[in-house]
């Protein structure tokens, strides 16, 4: 897989996009080839950005294509046996299945950007909801996302068009 300029190419030691290198924090189980729900690993792969999520209390709309505000109760459903696992439900009051809450006390999610990781058919216990977030601190492991400094992920949102793709290398 030949990277582009507006790839952003992601390993164990950071990433880069256009032309920078941005420290970022991956999985706690490292970077693998088999993802599975839990197990706290990035996927290795290449796919699709799907817009981005941010909290208008917090920030202004990030330049990016097809940006939704973060509402009160809006979640990520991350159970296998939900038949919307790994998609965005919007602003529910009370839900069934397990499930991560978008609109955080932490600035964790303030701006979030989904991949296609798992999406949009969904294969139960292949893991879900990979996305670009801030991290909790410099290195921090997540649980299977890519994180950045609040700084360098605004300004990789406002470099993203329609044609970046996200590559994650195992090595």
């Amino acid at each position: 897989m030949i990277a582009r300029r507006q790839d952003i190419v992601v390993a164990a030691s950071g990433a880069r996009f256009c032309g920078r290198n941005l420290p970022c924090s991956i999985g706690r189980g490292g970077i693998v080839a088999d993802k599975r729900e839990g197990d706290g690993a990035t996927p290795a792969g290449v796919f699709r950005l799907l817009g981005a999520h941010y909290r208008p209390d917090r920030m202004t709309a990030p330049g990016v294509i097809g940006a939704r505000p973060i509402l009160r109760r809006d979640i990520w459903s991350d159970d296998p046996l939900d038949p919307v696992y790994n998609r965005f439900v919007r602003n529910v009051s009370k839900y069934a299945f397990s499930h991560e809450r978008l609109r955080r006390a932490d600035r964790l999610y303030d701006l979030v950007i989904p991949t296609d990781y798992n999406w949009p058919d969904a294969l139960p216990g292949q893991g879900s909801a990979i996305f670009l977030h801030a991290w909790r601190k410099p290195r921090h492991p997540t649980e299977g996302c890519i994180a950045f400094a609040p700084n360098d992920l605004h300004w990789l949102a406002s470099r993203l068009d329609p044609r970046t793709r996200l590559i994650v290398r195992a090595k």
